[in-house]
């Protein structure tokens, strides 16, 4: 408790208590020691504080990215797989329009690849068809051109189709794959499919 001997009074009339007297009386030791990791916390903050500038956080940001960046080209160009995937588009220009793209998006060649493209009727009836083999089909690149489109003209695009297509080919460890699929069109003027293994 603080005496009267503790109170001390300005020239002003203001009652003044001293910091030694107010510890001792109000300030349990463990109230004091939980004071006193605050300071230190709140000086450690401060400390960061100094430390941790926009800067320092950008360039953490940028180092971020980086490494997250080599860790997806060390997936996409070293890691040894396999991935392909043929991207058909379908238009409806003055008949029907269907162009073909054969990807090798993995890290390795393919062999003996094959490729059909068939555009026929709803009930199975071939109406025109393309068709495509290649040797050899190197990692990361494509294969494209005249071989792979069509048009068909003499055939109304009021009508559903079906685009039917297969691929086969051998992967870098001997195996034969294939991928068969079907895509009904003519509901809309252009569509694109992605078929991938």
């Amino acid at each position: 408790m603080i005496g009267q001997d503790d109170v001390i009074f300005s020239e002003e009339g203001d009652m003044l208590v001293h910091e030694d007297s107010i510890q001792s009386s109000l300030i349990s030791p463990e109230e004091l020691a939980i004071l006193e990791a605050s300071k230190d916390a709140a000086r450690l903050v401060q400390d960061l504080k100094r430390e941790v500038t926009p800067n320092r956080v950008a360039m953490a940001g940028v180092i971020l990215l980086l490494l997250v960046g080599a860790l997806f080209s060390g997936w996409y160009w070293v890691i040894p797989r396999d991935s392909v995937t043929v991207e058909t588009l379908y238009i409806q220009r003055g008949g029907h329009v269907i162009m073909s793209e054969i990807h090798n998006t993995g890290s390795r060649d393919i062999t003996d690849v094959s490729l059909d493209v068939k555009f026929q009727s709803l009930d199975g009836e071939v109406i025109e068809m393309m068709s495509i083999e290649v040797e050899m089909i190197s990692s990361h690149s494509s294969v494209a051109g005249d071989d792979l489109e069509m048009q068909i003209l003499g055939h109304t695009v009021w009508d559903s189709y079906v685009i039917a297509i297969e691929i086969k080919w051998t992967d870098y460890g001997g195996e034969d794959n294939r991928i068969i699929v079907t895509h009904e069109v003519g509901e809309w003027a252009w569509e694109e499919f992605k078929d991938r293994d």
